[in-house]
C-alpha cells in the first residue's frame, strides 16, 4: 500500500509539484532500485536479526518514505522513494525465510501465494481508500495516514518476534560486498534459477507498468475519473489476489509450477492487448473482465514463481535465493515503467503501451516452454 499510494493520485500530486505524469516512472525506479539494494541484504540480515524485527525495519523505512512524499517537492519526493524501496526490499526473503522452513512441500506453492496476496491487497486498499481521503482530507494527509498505519503494523506484530526469530544468529556480521555478491552467485550457479529470473524480470515490467500507470490511463486517455480510475485498479488487484490464490492452488495438485507460469504469461499477452482495445466508450462490462484478466496474470504469478525459488533452492538458502531472484525482479521494475512511460509520450497513448507488453507475454512463453524442456527433472 505504501508504494502504491503516489500512483493512484498521480495526476495530483504531478499538478502539485509541477511535473508531467510520465515522470512518475522515475518515482517507481527509484522505489525498486533501493529495493533491489535493499533485497540483496535481506538473506544476511535475516538470519542476523530475524525476519520479523526484519520486516518491522521495512514498515518503518516505508513510513518515513511516506511522510518525505507528503512534501510538495520533487527532491522530498524521491528521497521518499528511496525510504519506501528500502522498507520494500526485504519484505520478500524475510517472507520466504519463514515459510520454506514451517511449510509442507506439497502445499508450497498455495501458501505463498496466499502470503503474495498482499501485494495485491495492498494495492487494492490503496486504489479504493487513497482518492477518497484526497478528497476528503487531500493527498498529503492521505499520505501521513498511510505512514501512521505502517508504524502501527510494525508495533502490532512485536508479539510474534520472539517465536519466529528463535533461529536468529548474533554472530553474523552482514558485509556489504558479500550480501551482494552471494545471492546473485547462488542464482547464476543454477540454471533452472538463472532462468527463472529472467522471466521474472519480464513479468515485473507488466506488472508495474500495470499497476503504476492504469489510473492514468483511464484518466487522461479515457477519460475517467480520478476515483472511479481507483475503483478499476482495485478490481485489477483483486484479479491478481485470486489469481495468486488459484494459481498456486492449481500448481500444488494439477500443473507443474512451470506449466502455471506458462497458462499465466499466455493470459498475460491477452490481458495486454484486451487493455490496449480500449476505447473511452467502452462498458465498464468490458472493461472490467478484460482488467480481471490482466491483473490476475501480470500481478497473480509471484506466488507460484517464489515458491519454485524457495523449492530449488539449496537447504537453508531460500532467502539468499529470494534476495538474489528478486534484484532480477526488481531491476526489470526500474527500467520498466520508466521506459512505459517513454513509450507512452513517444506514442501518445498510454493504451498503446500497453498493447506493447504482450510481446512481453509471448516471449515468457517461450523462455518457459525452453526450460521446461530442457530441465523436466527439476520441475522447473
Amino acid at each position: 500500500m505504501a508504494l502504491i499510494n503516489l500512483p493512484v493520485v498521480t495526476p495530483v500530486v504531478a499538478k502539485a509539484i509541477g511535473v508531467s505524469t510520465n515522470y512518475l516512472g522515475a518515482y517507481v525506479a527509484l522505489v525498486y532500485f533501493a529495493a533491489m539494494v535493499a533485497t540483496l541484504l535481506g538473506g544476511a540480515a535475516v538470519k542476523r536479526w530475524g525476519a520479523i524485527r526484519l520486516s518491522q525495519a521495512g514498515l518503518l523505512l516505508a513510513a518515513i518514505g511516506l511522510f518525505l512524499c507528503a512534501i510538495p517537492h520533487p527532491l522530498a519526493i524521491a528521497i521518499g522513494a528511496l525510504f519506501i524501496g528500502a522498507g520494500y526490499g526485504p519484505i520478500t526473503p524475510a517472507s520466504s525465510h519463514l515459510l520454506i522452513k514451517t511449510t509442507p512441500p506439497e502445499k508450497l506453492s498455495f501458501v505463498f501465494s496466499v502470503k503474495q496476496t498482499g501485494v495485491p491487497l495492498g494495492g487494492m486498499i490503496a486504489g479504493a481508500l487513497v482518492p477518497s481521503l484526497d478528497i476528503a482530507i487531500g493527498w498529503q494527509l492521505a499520505f501521513v495516514s498511510s505512514g501512521v498505519a505502517c508504524v502501527l503494523c510494525a508495533w502490532a506484530v512485536q508479539p510474534l518476534r520472539a517465536g519466529l526469530d528463535d533461529d536468529r544468529d548474533p554472530t553474523v556480521k552482514p558485509s556489504l560486498l558479500t550480501s551482494v555478491v552471494q545471492p546473485l552467485r547462488l542464482i547464476f550457479e543454477h540454471p533452472s534459477l538463472r532462468a527463472l529470473s529472467m522471466t521474472s524480470f519480464l513479468f515485473a515490467v507488466c506488472q508495474m507498468s500495470l499497476m503504476a500507470y492504469l489510473v492514468t490511463f483511464l484518466f487522461e486517455d479515457l477519460g475517467w475519473s480520478l476515483v472511479a480510475a481507483g475503483v478499476a485498479l482495485t478490481v485489477a488487484q483483486a484479479g491478481g489476489v485470486i489469481g495468486r490464490i488459484l494459481w498456486g492452488y492449481v500448481a500444488d495438485r494439477w500443473l507443474s509450477p512451470t506449466m502455471m507460469l506458462i497458462v499465466i504469461a499466455l493470459m498475460l499477452t491477452s490481458g495486454a492487448v484486451g487493455t490496449a482495445l480500449l476505447r473511452p466508450e467502452s462498458s465498464p462490462w468490458i472493461l472490467f473482465p478484460v482488467l480481471v484478466i490482466f491483473g490476475a496474470s501480470a500481478i497473480g504469478w509471484n506466488g507460484v514463481f517464489l515458491a519454485e525459488i524457495a523449492r530449488l533452492a539449496p537447504a537453508g538458502q531460500a532467502s539468499v535465493a529470494t534476495g538474489g531472484t528478486l534484484c532480477i525482479t526488481f531491476l526489470g521494475v526500474v527500467l520498466g515503467p520508466p521506459l512505459f512511460g517513454v513509450l507512452a509520450g513517444m506514442l501518445q497513448s498510454y493504451g498503446a503501451s500497453y498493447g506493447a507488453l504482450g510481446l512481453f507475454g509471448l516471449i515468457i512463453t517461450v523462455m518457459l516452454v525452453r526450460m521446461r524442456n530442457t530441465a523436466p527433472h527439476a520441475r522447473a
